[in-house]
């Protein structure tokens, strides 16, 4: 979806299917506990506020579009998921015995799918920095709320990234970080905590060229049930949604503004 305002919003783990390699893949796969659930409709006052739409097709199960084609891990001594995964969060397998990607199934999955995602992100942040002189990227996602293979405890509501500031320049960090704050009775925040940003606001984000990149990794206890079947909760989802658009509008205001 094409927007008309200086927005790109990327949803690169939103996606459900798993295509041909699904074949292959053990009974926890089938169920796609880890997906950024819902993304779409959370989000959809987005044509509102003018902002082009990328997501995601395949499951992250298939290919992770959010981490280095290299396979360098974002986060150096914790525990993460690989370029093609080969367990879930909880450490279950996603693959029958035997049947887990070597290097040449990596090549072909990371030629068909995650090239074709970045390239697509790479044309649209031109596209919107050659029409405004700028382009703001927001990297969304969600998780479950407590996934002890990855943080301890509960993960705070809003968890805001941009590669520990420098993905993002300060003043526009600032205005969505208001919009937050003046919902802090309703919700937890952090910044450049546990979720920092992954490749996709650390390769693009770079405000020296004038493209500010923000990661949102929201805990899904604040608009949906976090057991399976993973249902979309219309009530909670109305009161964080109207944050998230509020968020969004400062984002576009400041850039406007300082530009």
């Amino acid at each position: 979806m094409h927007g008309d305002s200086p927005l790109l919003v990327s949803m690169p783990h939103s996606g459900l299917e798993l295509g041909p390699v699904g074949d292959q893949m053990a009974p926890a796969a089938q169920i796609l506990a880890d997906t950024d659930w819902h993304l779409q409709q959370l989000y959809d006052f987005l044509p509102k506020i003018g902002a082009t739409v990328l997501q995601a097709n395949y499951s992250r199960y298939v290919i992770d579009l959010n981490r280095d084609p290299s396979g360098v891990s974002l986060y150096p001594g914790q525990s993460v998921t690989e370029l093609c995964p080969t367990s879930t969060f909880d450490h279950m397998p996603l693959y029958r015995k035997g049947s887990e990607p070597d290097d040449a199934e990596i090549a072909k999955r990371t030629e068909a799918y995650w090239h074709p995602y970045h390239t697509a992100l790479k044309e649209q942040l031109a596209r919107i920095k050659g029409k405004y002189g700028y382009a703001l990227l927001w990297d969304a996602h969600s998780i479950r709320s407590e996934v002890p293979r990855f943080f301890e405890g509960q993960l705070p509501d809003i968890n805001l990234g941009t590669n520990s500031g420098q993905s993002c320049a300060v003043d526009l960090l600032a205005a969505v970080v208001g919009a937050f704050s003046r919902a802090s009775n309703s919700y937890s925040m952090v910044q450049n905590e546990r979720f920092k940003g992954g490749y996709i606001t650390r390769t693009y984000g770079d405000p020296e060229k004038g493209v500010h990149a923000i990661q949102l990794e929201l805990s899904q206890r604040t608009y949906m049930s976090e057991k399976p079947p993973f249902e979309y909760d219309a009530a909670r989802a109305q009161n964080v949604k109207p944050v998230i658009q509020s968020a969004m509008e400062n984002f576009i205001l400041a850039a406007t503004q300082s530009s």
